[in-house]
C-alpha cells in the first residue's frame, strides 16, 4: 500500500476571518473551557508520579502492582476512547464532555479514598475513562468550532492544558510532600486536588456551544449557523456553513459513521492505518515513562526522593514552554516535518539517557546528566510529536465518524501507552534503565521511517478541502 505524502507541494491557504472583537473572544471562552478536559487529562496523568512512592509503601505495593496501578488508567483511557468518539458522534461532543467532567470527578474521588490496591486500580481504570473520552472528545469539538487558519494553533491549546496539568501535578506533588510527609497517606492530598478542575469544566460546558460541524451532521442547519455566528463573521459563517452542509449531505447518502462502512471503504480502512500509526508514534518514544516514573528515574541517576520530586518539576515546566513553542511553529510549518524532526529530537535524548546511565558513575555528574537530556527530550517530545499527533488525528477523519475513527485510533494510542507503563517497571528491574531506554531508541528509529513514508500533510486546508483531498489520495 503506497500512501506517501504529495500534498505538501501546494498546500491550500485560507484566508483570515475578518471577525469583529466580540466574536474573537467568544472564540478564546469556549477554548479556554473546552481545555479544561486537557488540564484534568495532564493532572490525573502525572499525579501518578509523585504519589506513587508513598502510595507504595502504604499499600504495599510489589514492581507488577505498581505497573498496575499506574496501566489501569491508561486501559480505561483506551475504553474511554472509543466510547467516548462512538458517545460524540451520537449524542454531541459538548454532551460527551460534561459526562466525562462528572466521570473525572467521581473517578478522582474513588482513587483519594481507595483502602487497597484493588479499590486503587478500579478507581484509576474509571478515571482512565474520563481521561481517554478527553483526549478523543475534546481536540474534535476544538478542530470542528476553529476556523481553518488557526485550527493548529486552538487545537493545540489542549495539549498546552494537558501539560500544564501535569507541571501542576509535579509542583502540587512536591509542596504537599515537603509540608506533609512526615503525616500519613500524604498521596490521598495529591490525588485529591483533581476534583476542583473536573467541577469547573462541569459548570463551564453548561454554557457552551455544540460544534456546528456536528450539528449539520445531524441536518440542524440553522442551529449550526447560529453558533458559527458565533465564533465567525457574518459572511465567513454563511460560507461555511454551504460548504459543511453540502459535504453533510454527500455523507448522510454514503452513510460513513463505523466499523461496517471502515471495512467495505478502502480508503476509510487505509486512512485508519494512518491514523493507527500515528498515534503508536506518539507513545512508542516512552514519553510516559518519563511523565509517570520521573520521579523513580531521576532517583536511579542519583538524586534523594525529596530532590528528586523537586527536580521533576523541570520535567512539567519544560513541557509547558516547549508546548508554547510548538504552537507558535504549528502556525508557520508544516505538520508532517515538524513530527518528524520531534521523533529526531527524542530519539537522540533517549539514546543519550541509556548511555549515561550505563557509563558515569552514580551521583551528581549522572544525576545531572540525566535530568538534562529528559528535558531535552520532553522539549522535543511536547514541542513538536504531542501537539502534532493530537492534531492531525482531529483533522484526519470524515466529519460524519470524526469521533469514532479518532476514537478507534485513540485506543491504539491508549493501549500502547498502557503496555509500555505496564512493563516499564519490570523491564528496568530485568535489564536495566540503560537497554530499557535502547529499546526505545530502536523503536523511535522505524517511527521515524513510518513518519516519512505514510503520513500526509494536513496544514493550511478547511476539515472539508482535507476531507476531499484525503479521499482522493487514499482511495
Amino acid at each position: 500500500m503506497d500512501v506517501r505524502n504529495d500534498m505538501t507541494k501546494a498546500p491550500a491557504t485560507v484566508a483570515a476571518d475578518d471577525a469583529p472583537p466580540a466574536v474573537s473572544r467568544r472564540l478564546r471562552l469556549i477554548t479556554v473551557i473546552a481545555t479544561f478536559g486537557g488540564l484534568l487529562f495532564g493532572y490525573d496523568t502525572g499525579v501518578i508520579n509523585g504519589a506513587l512512592p508513598y502510595m507504595t509503601d502504604d499499600l504495599g505495593l510489589t514492581p507488577f502492582t505498581e505497573g498496575m496501578v499506574t496501566s489501569s488508567l491508561l486501559l480505561g483511557a483506551a475504553l474511554g476512547a472509543v466510547t467516548g468518539g462512538r458517545l460524540s458522534d451520537a449524542r454531541g461532543r459538548r454532551r460527551t464532555i460534561l459526562v466525562l467532567a462528572v466521570v473525572f470527578f467521581v473517578g478522582a474521588l474513588g482513587c483519594t479514598l481507595a483502602p487497597n490496591t484493588a479499590v486503587m486500580v478500579v478507581a484509576r481504570f474509571v478515571l482512565g475513562l474520563a481521561v481517554g473520552g478527553a483526549s478523543v472528545t475534546v481536540p474534535v469539538y476544538l478542530a470542528e468550532i476553529s476556523p481553518a487558519e488557526r485550527r493548529g494553533a486552538l487545537v493545540t491549546r489542549n495539549e498546552l492544558m494537558i501539560v500544564s496539568g501535569q507541571l501542576l501535578a509535579f509542583t502540587s506533588n512536591a509542596i504537599i510532600a515537603r509540608v506533609g510527609s512526615e503525616s500519613g497517606g500524604v498521596w490521598r492530598y495529591m490525588l485529591v486536588l483533581a476534583t476542583i478542575p473536573a467541577v469547573m469544566l462541569w459548570f463551564g460546558m453548561l454554557v457552551m456551544p455544540e460544534s456546528p460541524r456536528w450539528l449539520a451532521s445531524k441536518t440542524r442547519f440553522s442551529e449550526a449557523l447560529e453558533v458559527l455566528k458565533q465564533v465567525r463573521s457574518q459572511q465567513r459563517a454563511e460560507a461555511e456553513l454551504r460548504e459543511v452542509s453540502a459535504l453533510a449531505a454527500k455523507e448522510d447518502q454514503q452513510k460513513l459513521g463505523g466499523w461496517q462502512d471502515m471495512k467495505s471503504t478502502p480508503w476509510l480502512r487505509r486512512l485508519m492505518f494512518v491514523g493507527f500509526g500515528i498515534a503508536i508514534v506518539q507513545q512508542i518514544t516512552g514519553v510516559n515513562t518519563i511523565m509517570y516514573y520521573g520521579t523513580q528515574i531521576l532517583t536511579d541517576a542519583g538524586f534523594t526522593a525529596d530532590s528528586a520530586l523537586t527536580a521533576n518539576i523541570a520535567n512539567g515546566v519544560i513541557s509547558v514552554l516547549a508546548t508554547f513553542v510548538g504552537i507558535w511553529l504549528l502556525g508557520r510549518v508544516n505538520r508532517r516535518p515538524m513530527l518528524m524532526t520531534g521523533q529526531i529530537g527524542t530519539t537522540a535524548a533517549l539514546l543519550l539517557i541509556g548511555v549515561f546511565s550505563l557509563v558515569l558513575p552514580s551521583g551528581d555528574g549522572r544525576a545531572f546528566a540525566v535530568l538534562a537530556m529528559t528535558v531535552t527530550f520532553l522539549a522535543f517530545q511536547q514541542g513538536a510529536i504531542s501537539p502534532v499527533t493530537w492534531l492531525m488525528l482531529s483533522e484526519i477523519f470524515p466529519t460524519r465518524m470524526r469521533g469514532f475513527g479518532m476514537g478507534v485510533a485513540a485506543v491504539v494510542l491508549w493501549l500502547t501507552n498502557f503496555a509500555i507503563g505496564l512493563v516499564f517497571p519490570s523491564l528496568v528491574s530485568g535489564i536495566g534503565i540503560s537497554n530499557t531506554f535502547f529499546l526505545f531508541v530502536v523503536a523511535g528509529v522505524f517511527s521515524l521511517a513510518f513518519v516519512k513514508l505514510y503520513v500526509p500533510e494536513t496544514k493550511g486546508r478547511t476539515l472539508e478541502t482535507l476531507e476531499a483531498e484525503l479521499r482522493a489520495r487514499f482511495s
